[in-house]
């Protein structure tokens, strides 16, 4: 399997992190319960060909998917090559557990929890090879600006807005990255992460307010 290049932010959670950003399209994520009733059935069909040995349809589901899997990993990691070997991680995760997916979710829904718990195993495991503690993201900081800036003219670039993700907490980062950038519902995040609806909402509000104050 080739390399994913990173995809493009997509900017429709600006308007949750600063008020004076109009709303744009929803994630691709939201769809009608009919559209998602076929792409369940799609899913379904898919992962019972995956797992009756096609390779093509491998292939497939390799392309549907790794590219937002690649962006959420570099976004999770700060390192496209830490992100280009865990996404080689996860898909031979997917490979082998394929089996036991039974469409209780979306094969998108069941994809992005892999790939999460891939991402904060990969986080953990760096920061205790560093002697830092889990939780020490929170406490970073980045330099006042310059000069005053006005909100609602500030142009902040995708640069900044990258680091200033990476500087969430991760559990911030992981509901953040999944909700308002992927476009996953509360309830989708949840059954990512493995946490209530309301801890789901939570995270997402405090990465809203860690990100006005990072940017601001």
């Amino acid at each position: 399997m080739g390399s994913c290049s990173a995809t493009r932010l997509n900017p429709c959670w600006a308007d949750s992190v600063f008020s004076d950003v109009p709303p744009l399209q929803p994630g691709r994520a939201q769809v009608s319960s009919k559209l998602a009733e076929r792409v369940s059935s799609a899913d379904l069909a898919l992962a019972e060909r995956c797992r009756d040995g096609d390779a093509g349809a491998f292939e497939e589901l390799y392309r549907r998917h790794a590219g937002r899997l690649y962006s959420l990993a570099v976004r999770m990691t700060g390192s496209a090559q830490d992100a280009e070997d865990l996404l080689q991680e996860i898909f031979v995760h997917v490979h082998r557990k394929l089996g036991g997916f039974r469409g209780e979710s979306t094969l998108g829904t069941w994809l992005y929890r892999i790939a999460m718990n891939h991402c904060l195993d990969h986080l953990r495991g760096r920061q205790a090879k560093m002697g830092r503690a889990t939780g020490s993201l929170e406490v970073d900081r980045v330099a006042e600006p310059a000069g005053p800036m006005s909100a609602a003219m500030a142009v902040i670039s995708r640069l900044d807005l990258e680091r200033a993700i990476a500087r969430l907490p991760e559990g911030c980062r992981a509901a953040f990255l999944l909700h308002d950038v992927e476009g996953l519902e509360h309830h989708e995040v949840a059954q990512v992460l493995g946490v209530s609806v309301g801890t789901s909402k939570s995270q997402v509000h405090r990465a809203r307010m860690k990100l006005r104050e990072l940017l601001s």
